[in-house]
């Protein structure tokens, strides 16, 4: 935690100058090369937070610090508890903004950049918006938060490549859409859908990866002992043509 440590009081004094870039350039460089963890992260989560590529790394760093300055700043106060979601959303958002444009990896016209880069809006959900060019071995998501907190959303990446490495997500920047909406920019494989899975088949997917049924068999929930899977419908896990397996290509995914 020294290290990490270092960073927050170099974002409290100096923001997103180019020294503090660099010091956080080099611990995210050192997370994916495997001489430093990250504390959030067991050993097997922590390879699907490294899939996630440099600015997932980043941007979790920057919502850490958000989330212990907002908490500093309280108990200074004299305030009891910690501070509410909504109060280190708001701020997890605004830095990790700050940071990305400071880092270029920001853009204000993402959806007519994505087009002419990957190719044309193919759906829309309440989630994500999603990119693709025929031929294209992946597509492209511009995906909203549906979570608590944006580190919440972060984590749901890390744990999704960890526990679906075939449908692997990796950032590549972060926007905001029309309505003001925060958006992570990423790709995931583009999957050959042959059929959408039986509830049985997506039963016994997670079961092999230590999940049971939430909802007495009836639902699309499951829970393991540290992680809690949702809106593992058909729609989202797919039979693959090729491998004729079942296959995520997105949930809800959160630590319980």
């Amino acid at each position: 935690m020294d290290r990490l440590n270092r960073i927050f009081v170099a974002i409290q004094t100096e923001g997103f100058s180019e020294s503090t870039l660099l010091l956080i350039d080099k611990y995210v460089n050192d997370i994916k090369n495997g001489t430093e963890d990250f504390p959030r992260f067991n050993l097997q989560e922590h390879a699907g937070f490294c899939k996630g590529g440099t600015p997932l790394i980043g941007a979790s760093i920057v919502a850490c610090y958000a989330t212990a300055s907002l908490t500093a700043s309280r108990h200074a106060e004299g305030c009891e508890g910690s501070p509410a979601n909504w109060e280190i959303d708001e701020l997890q958002e605004r830095l990790i903004e700050e940071w990305a444009r400071a880092a270029n990896l920001w853009e204000d016209d993402s959806e007519q950049i994505l087009i002419g880069e990957f190719g044309p809006m193919i759906a829309q959900g309440a989630e994500a918006k999603v990119y693709y060019k025929d031929g294209n071995t992946s597509v492209v998501k511009e995906r909203t938060s549906i979570y608590s907190t944006t580190q919440k959303a972060l984590d749901a990446i890390a744990l999704h490549n960890y526990l679906f490495p075939e449908t692997a997500m990796k950032v590549i920047g972060f926007t905001r859409d029309g309505d003001g909406l925060m958006r992570i920019v990423l790709t995931q494989p583009y999957v050959n859908c042959l059929r959408l899975a039986t509830k049985e088949e997506i039963d016994n997917m997670v079961a092999a990866k230590g999940f049971q049924d939430n909802w007495n068999g009836q639902g699309v929930n499951y829970i393991s002992g540290r992680m809690a899977l949702e809106d593992m419908h058909p729609a989202n896990v797919f039979i693959d043509t090729i491998t004729e397996e079942p296959i995520c290509i997105d949930c809800i995914v959160k630590f319980v």
